[in-house]
């Protein structure tokens, strides 16, 4: 597979079976090459400022409006109902969500949705949901597209062969994709397949925001990847499924050819992959522990400053060498919400209970921090340079919204940990008023 690099540049691509595809100083001309239609998708209000302004024209061999009326769906698990359980301020964990095993009970990436948790509503345009997908099986003669938000897709294990309208993707665990509202995908899989997604509503990830650290660092743009055009011609009498999420509910339709007919394309508003060892880390390197901020990979900002609708965060592999400090995560209440994912290995301020394929979720103002083991060895350990983290690969979406856990997240996955607060049990006084 091929790929473009640039995070958020203007794009052209197309096929290379049809040169000449893309139209030549205009976007919509009376006739376009080739016969195509012409057709823009937007990701912002035509009138934002040049900056933020979102669009990419698609030159298609018929237009996505060929379809018959949607109906609803009764698939996957799905919802933004954060009232249908009582709130749990505890501190959460789960173990490894479960993956069916196939033939006996065939799953794809729709049907393999399950809500764990989020906050706000898709029709007011603000708010997240943190999702698991659990899959065995490819998408067969069906696509999805998100009328509500952005998707921000974290494979853990297996790995995604996604075509978009825009081309191909190949995204395997310790890569991430973003696919924005309102792009047609579909996902081939090869195997038992699991891994999370962060959903926003109302807001395009972005970049962070470097301040003193300057022009370079964390996530560098040259290092995210768009596919290229690529194109197919088929006729499907049977019937294509085109599965829409709108208003947090899922709708077909029914059309009978391919949605994947774009031979070209140009614009700034695409899907996009990057793979998370291309992290720049930056570290405290005197003393003291740096807040994990400065970990963040993609941003959705809100219009407060500084303040994120959602973050992801990763806590990739690096060297730890702070003097006179407990280098470990510290003990910490925030008025964010934090859910944690493990790709693979073991997150160092837990490592026995914290497993790839689960997660943890600390609410606003719910204290956490490192296990009693991780604390004493810590505290005794001798301080010289060491590697951190080797081997593994956790994240966090992080929110200044209150998430709500679901029915299906507390009760009905039977993944929950309900001996999670034992870790932190253990933990003794060590205060001596006669010890300074």
């Amino acid at each position: 597979l091929q790929y473009m690099s640039g995070f958020g540049n203007e794009h052209v691509s197309e096929d290379p079976r049809c040169p000449g595809a893309l139209p030549e100083g205009q976007n919509n001309p009376q006739v376009c090459p080739y016969g195509l239609y012409a057709e823009q998708l937007s990701g912002s209000a035509f009138t934002c400022p040049r900056p933020t302004n979102k669009r990419s024209w698609l030159y298609r061999i018929l237009p996505s409006v060929c379809h018959k009326p949607f109906k609803p769906l009764e698939e996957g698990h799905l919802t933004h109902n954060w009232d249908e359980i009582e709130p749990d301020p505890n501190q959460l964990r789960w173990k490894p969500f479960e993956i069916p095993k196939a033939p006996q009970n065939k799953m794809d990436f729709v049907t393999g949705l399950h809500t764990l948790c989020g906050a706000g509503e898709p029709r007011g345009r603000n708010g997240i949901a943190v999702h698991i997908f659990v899959c065995n099986t490819s998408m067969v003669d069906r696509c999805f597209y998100n009328s509500d938000g952005d998707f921000l897709i974290v494979p853990q294990q297996g790995k995604l062969l996604i075509t978009t309208e825009f081309g191909k993707m190949l995204v395997e665990p310790n890569e991430i994709c973003v696919i924005q509202q309102g792009m047609r995908f579909s996902v081939e899989v090869f195997g038992e397949t699991r891994g999370y997604i962060l959903e926003v509503y109302g807001a395009h990830f972005e970049l962070p925001d470097l301040g003193p650290i300057g022009a370079n660092g964390l996530a560098n743009p040259r290092d995210f990847l768009v596919p290229v055009a690529w194109y197919e011609d088929r006729q499907v009498p049977g019937g294509y499924t085109v599965i829409s999420k709108y208003q947090g509910k899922l709708f077909a339709a029914q059309q009978d050819y391919s949605p994947f007919n774009v031979v070209a394309w140009h614009g700034n508003y695409t899907p996009y992959k990057y793979h998370l060892e291309k992290f720049m880390v930056i570290n405290a390197v005197a003393f003291d522990h740096a807040d994990p901020s400065i970990f963040t990979v993609l941003t959705a900002k809100t219009t407060r400053a500084g303040v994120a609708l959602a973050d992801f965060v990763i806590f990739p592999p690096r060297w730890g060498v702070a003097n006179n400090t407990f280098r470990p995560p510290y003990y910490h209440r925030n008025c964010m919400s934090e859910f944690m994912g493990l790709i693979k290995g073991h997150y160092e301020a837990k490592e026995e209970g914290f497993q790839p394929g689960g997660g943890s979720l600390h609410s606003m103002m719910t204290p956490h921090g490192p296990d009693a083991d991780c604390f004493e060895k810590a505290s005794k350990a001798k301080l010289e340079p060491e590697r951190v983290a080797d081997g593994t690969m956790a994240f966090m979406f992080e929110s200044s919204l209150s998430l709500a856990v679901t029915k299906w997240g507390l009760q009905t996955s039977n993944r929950l940990d309900k001996n999670y607060y034992k870790c932190w049990e253990p933990l003794k006084s060590h205060f001596n008023p006669k010890c300074k």
